[in-house]
């Protein structure tokens, strides 16, 4: 997957941290956006632990459900299509209350 480059003018990219990874984002982008950037392009796991991906990008079917945390705030489920990446965001593609 790649992002079109021309003749398109973006800010500066930011970085967010995605399961303790750096990856450089535009403002403007949503979370789904950056998980599909990152190397492992993962969202969840299934009840079975298959990865699982991106399906509607609109909101409505839940696939792209991953952990956020603005700053020091704390770890919320959220729709990564539905969230727009901010500089302090964290995201985790597993519940980070259950990791070791």
């Amino acid at each position: 997957m790649r992002r079109i480059e021309q003749g398109v003018t973006r800010p500066e990219p930011i970085a967010v941290e995605i399961d303790g990874a750096s990856v450089m984002v535009h403002p403007g982008e949503t979370v789904a956006v950056a998980v599909l950037a990152s190397p492992s392009r993962r969202f969840r796991d299934d009840r079975s632990g298959a990865p699982r991906g991106m399906f509607c990008n609109m909101g409505t079917c839940s696939e792209c459900t991953v952990w956020a945390a603005l700053g020091t705030s704390p770890w919320r489920r959220v729709r990564g299509c539905l969230v727009l990446v901010e500089p302090t965001v964290r995201i985790s593609t597993r519940d980070p209350e259950s990791r070791p």
